[in-house]
């Protein structure tokens, strides 16, 4: 017992000079109603409390779609039903009041809630206002946390917490992050629970060297720093590691579907076990009550989808709590007792300790020697992909929905939004979008996202309807193409003539190349002013045609110009077939097909700001060039595969890759069968097409005056005739950029992190995977420096990809993967995509490469990042007239704002905001709208200065009164009172004051907001109704 007594007095003398904390003290309004930690048990102080956690653990897709886990149904993939675990639960809490339980994915309760009747609600309101039922956590799901970008993890957070704070006021309001199960955690994921108001974090899983470090030297517990360069004391979290995962201790798993034995008690009954089973527990205590500084400690009481007979859990639980506090009068100083997370902090809270600190994310995780999950970083790259394009369509359609003042039409907007907003919010899920489920739950997300897409569709043309027309004349319908990244879509290849709308969700004017495919030409553009734009027909490569979704496409060009698109606002132009070469704005692309035997003749493609040498032999880039800079560097770029280890997984050295784990074979390989170069040239933009043979492909492109090469990947379907699975990765080579042992990445698209190969700053590394064990997440971002010859290479991707740089001077991307062994985690089978024609699935995708200095790179990869998720949205519609009638008829430029917003600032969030939902009209319209300043502290010499926004710029609607709220948006930022813990800090670093940040909150009537660098602030605004 000595690690909790003797080592928590030695532990808070420890350094008491450097601790960086305040007074322990909270002080708390008058108690209404009896919950959150006022509603705690008590507990004692002479004694080791052990506080029981009853909960499930209820993925929202997995093995079985989210229907499906939730009415039980398909039980031959899984014994799980959700619905019942609720209905068992609550009579339990309900028939005792010192019971508790808590719940997380309000995906599954907001469902379950909505069957229920008044009594069963009133019941559960009674449950929560007495803290006997908590919420935790309280998003939709539990969100991954390698694979998620930062604007779907607010927006799925915001709306579990709406749902809560809408049904149970601020007892339902969470305390307490709970990721339980992810695999890695991620620094920008605690910033953020710290910016909710949590008061903890407590996460499960644990890279196996890193745990038993940690465990050696009671270190399970520690304040983590989010930010510590940026937001300070407003991001730091108390977090925690589960000592048993977040299942019961072994040998007492209670469930109906575990075989631990159950409590037997009777004296009377031959197989009596009562004394044997206190004993064990106690012994299970103290073991564990050595690797922590306090004197309570926390043990999970449940798992995945148990208590769906919640009987079986609580019977043998209450014997537990029972037999062995009985044995306190035998002098056991073991006191158990039904508790939760919150509870158990708040305890650990009161105890004035100093805590460590780390600033280190947990990627990637391994579970022992040669595993390491972090091939689910790039698993699944369609979906990915998919859920990047969706999240960026939903942003569009809730600015929309405000902007056009669509809350005049009642429940139309909101209805329709809430299932695109449900959709997402599930396939965030580290289950979801993390690529880790069966294959027929990923196409049911897919589905489910191309339902709220649709249902988003009518959002966006009900406000075209309003927004388009200059008077009585009805806006003409707008129609979406989801598929133009495979050059298809049917409406502009069967339309002679047609209109283009092009919306900008930034609050920055753009400037954009768009591609249309079409089956015609030449072609007339007219732009939304009347002027002629110039334009260029590419042709649809064969690459492209054979891809099977695109079967039904007559296109053989597109139609690429330039557009101009007001902040916040939209551009209509017009495109017109015409036979008369006078009238035709557009141009045909040149071709040009070199030999491969002739490498003598110079190959390159180039624009004013890049040139990118090209090698035609071997159908890869030799070097790459910024015209601006006098910036030169070698460069192979080019598709290479590693082959996927098989394995039966009985151990660590016969471990398989598989949709979660990363484990190559050998060497990476060269794709060297059938590979050409040609070059498609013209006015607006330079192609290089590198064409692999049959399973990858390659356009690299060079649009006019754009400060980026484009690489366009295309793999697939990957061969696996020859029985070996297959990793594919695309490389960036310099060979001689002295970038060292270091490299970058972003964390969820957000705060840059440094990486060291073959390196944890917290232990001694050990990597046995070189491969895998020096992969991380890449969500938005990788990049490389020379700081002796000040140069950065960078790599933007269009969705959260795994990455590295395994040697100096280079980069790696996978980008695709099909293998043939499942890896033994759970899903039960392998990665194995198999596309719409059951020869394997194509994917494509884009990188942008930047080549600057080091000075230069951060204003160009913020704003290219911003730019790629909050791309402009393009929808086509009929034209049934001319363009020079249409622009009478039509609106054809519009912007919601006077100017744009400041260079460093992005408006993350605005959409209608209710506190309960309605039926008719909403007569005192609220709008929710957050604002971040986009770069780091030090990272610009302009950019990163503090941000002024001016709120009177909007022109559709006027801001009346202002209430700042926490990042989640459940409560005013002013009753923030988190607790406080302290820590032994990093003294070199200067610490950002969280009263330095909330002296920046404003009054309700202010017309200006300030930002400092990488904050992000919450607004729930009310508008002038009449306005």
């Amino acid at each position: 017992m000595a690690g909790w007594t003797t080592l928590s007095i030695i532990w808070t003398c420890f350094v008491l000079a450097v601790v960086n904390g305040r007074p322990n003290v909270v002080e708390f309004a008058p108690p209404e109603p009896q919950c959150g930690y006022r509603s705690c048990p008590a507990t004692s102080d002479t004694m080791l409390n052990v506080h029981l956690v009853p909960h499930t653990h209820d993925d929202v897709g997995w093995l079985k779609t989210v229907d499906q886990y939730f009415y039980g149904s398909r039980n031959d993939i899984q014994h799980a039903g959700v619905q019942y675990i609720l209905d068992s639960v609550i009579p339990e809490l309900l028939s005792d009041p010192s019971k508790r339980f808590i719940y997380v994915e309000i995906a599954f309760f907001a469902r379950w809630w909505r069957e229920q009747d008044a009594t069963m609600k009133g019941n559960v309101r009674k449950l929560v206002s007495e803290g006997r039922l908590e919420f935790v956590l309280g998003g939709w799901c539990m969100n991954d946390e390698a694979s998620t970008h930062y604007n779907a993890m607010i927006d799925q957070h915001t709306l579990g917490f709406s749902f809560l704070e809408e049904e149970f006021g601020d007892c339902g309001r969470p305390r307490v992050g709970w990721q339980i199960d992810p695999f890695g955690h991620s620094r920008e994921q605690a910033s953020m629970f710290a910016q909710f108001g949590f008061d903890g974090l407590f996460f499960g899983r644990l890279d196996y060297q890193d745990k038993d470090t940690r465990v050696k030297q009671n270190n399970m517990e520690f304040v983590w720093r989010g930010s510590p360069k940026n937001l300070g004391k407003t991001s730091e979290l108390f977090t925690g590691v589960l000592y048993n995962h977040y299942v019961p201790p072994p040998g007492f798993c209670f469930d109906e579907l575990c075989n631990d034995e159950p409590i037997m008690d009777d004296e009377r009954m031959h197989d009596v076990n009562i004394q044997s089973r206190v004993q064990d527990f106690i012994k299970v205590v103290k073991d564990q009550a050595q690797h922590f500084h306090s004197n309570n400690i926390m043990m999970t009481m449940g798992s995945d989808f148990q208590y769906s007979n919640a009987h079986t859990w609580y019977k043998n639980l209450d014997k537990l709590i029972k037999y062995v506090n009985q044995q306190q009068s035998n002098g056991s100083d073991i006191n158990l007792l039904y508790s939760t997370p919150s509870c158990y902090l708040y305890n650990l809270n009161h105890l004035n300790q100093v805590w460590n600190s780390t600033k280190d994310d947990f990627f990637p995780y391994a579970s022992r020697e040669n595993t390491f999950w972090s091939g689910y970083f790039s698993s699944r790259a369609a979906l990915k992909g998919y859920a990047r394009k969706s999240n960026n369509f939903l942003q569009v359609c809730k600015q929309l929905d405000v902007l056009a003042d669509l809350r005049r039409q009642g429940m139309f907007a909101t209805e329709n939004l809430r299932v695109f907003k449900e959709a997402l919010g599930v396939v965030q899920h580290h289950d979801g979008i993390s690529g880790t489920e069966k294959q027929h739950v990923a196409d049911d997300y897919a589905q489910r996202l191309a339902v709220g897409a649709e249902r988003c569709q009518l959002v966006t043309n009900a406000a075209f309807e309003k927004l388009l027309p200059k008077g009585s004349e009805s806006a003409p319908k707008q129609v979406y193409c989801s598929l133009t990244n495979i050059s298809y879509c049917d409406f502009t290849e069967h339309q002679k003539q047609f209109m283009m709308t092009v919306y900008n969700p930034l609050g920055h004017l753009i400037t954009d190349f768009v591609r249309i495919p079409v089956a015609g030409g030449p072609y007339r553009v007219v732009d939304p002013k009347g002027f002629n734009v110039t334009a260029q027909l590419v042709q649809v490569t064969n690459e492209t045609k054979r891809i099977p979704e695109r079967n039904k496409s007559i296109a053989t060009n597109e139609l690429v110009f330039m557009v101009e698109v007001p902040p916040l606002g939209y551009s209509t132009y017009f495109i017109v077939e015409t036979n008369n070469m006078d009238e035709a704005t557009s141009q045909s692309s040149k071709t040009v097909s070199l030999p491969r035997d002739q490498s003598e003749i110079p190959l390159y493609i180039d624009n004013d700001e890049y040139l990118v040498n090209l090698d035609n032999i071997n159908s890869n880039t030799l070097g790459l060039t910024n015209k601006r800079k006098n910036i030169s560097i070698p460069l192979n770029q080019a598709i290479w595969w590693y082959e996927a280890h098989g394995g039966n997984c009985s151990k660590g050295e016969f471990q398989a890759s598989g949709a979660y784990a990363l484990r190559t074979k050998g060497e990476r390989h060269r794709l060297q069968d059938d590979t050409s170069v040609y070059l498609t040239t013209g006015e607006l933009v330079q192609e290089a097409h590198m064409n692999f043979g049959p399973e990858a492909t390659e356009v690299i492109r060079l649009y006019k005056n754009m400060p980026f090469v484009e690489v366009e990947w295309t793999v697939g379907p990957i061969n696996i005739k020859d029985k070996l699975g297959k990793e594919y990765i695309t490389l960036y080579d310099t060979q001689s950029m002295a970038s060292g042992d270091l490299f970058y990445t972003d964390a969820n698209g957000r705060e840059i992190l440094e990486r060291q190969r073959d390196h944890r700053n917290t232990w001694n590394f050990n990597n046995t995977e070189h491969v895998a064990g020096n992969y991380y997440p890449v969500n938005s971002r990788i990049f490389i420096q020379d700081k002796n010859q000040n140069q950065q290479l960078t790599v933007l991707t269009d969705r959260s990809e795994g990455g590295s740089s395994l040697e100096s001077g280079s980069l790696e991307l996978l980008v695709h993967r099909r293998l043939l062994y499942d890896d033994h985690f759970g899903v039960g089978e392998p990665l194995n995509e198999t596309g719409a024609d059951g020869q394997g699935l194509i994917v494509r995708g884009k990188h942008l490469m930047i080549l600057d200095t080091i000075k230069d790179s951060p204003a160009l990869h913020r704003s290219l990042a911003l730019k790629s998720y909050m791309a402009p949205s393009v929808s086509f519609s009929e034209l049934t007239m001319t363009p020079e009638q249409a622009m009478t008829k039509y609106n054809t430029q519009w912007s919601a704002l006077k100017k744009p917003l400041p260079a460093n600032v992005h408006m993350l969030t605005l959409e209608q905001w209710t506190d309960t939902p309605k039926i008719e009209p909403i007569e005192v319209p609220q709008i929710l709208i957050r604002f971040e300043h986009i770069y780091e502290i030090d990272e610009d010499p302009v950019l990163s200065q503090p941000a002024v926004v001016d709120l009177t710029d909007f022109t559709t609607f006027k801001i009346v009164t202002m209430k700042e709220l926490t990042l989640g948006a459940n409560l005013p930022l002013a009753e923030l009172n988190r607790l406080p813990w302290a820590y032994i800090p990093d003294t070199k670093e200067e610490l950002l004051t969280k009263e330095k940040l909330l002296n920046t909150a404003i009054s309700s009537s202010a017309s200006t907001i300030s930002l400092q660098p990488m904050q992000i602030r919450t607004f729930v605004a009310t508008l002038d109704k009449m306005h």
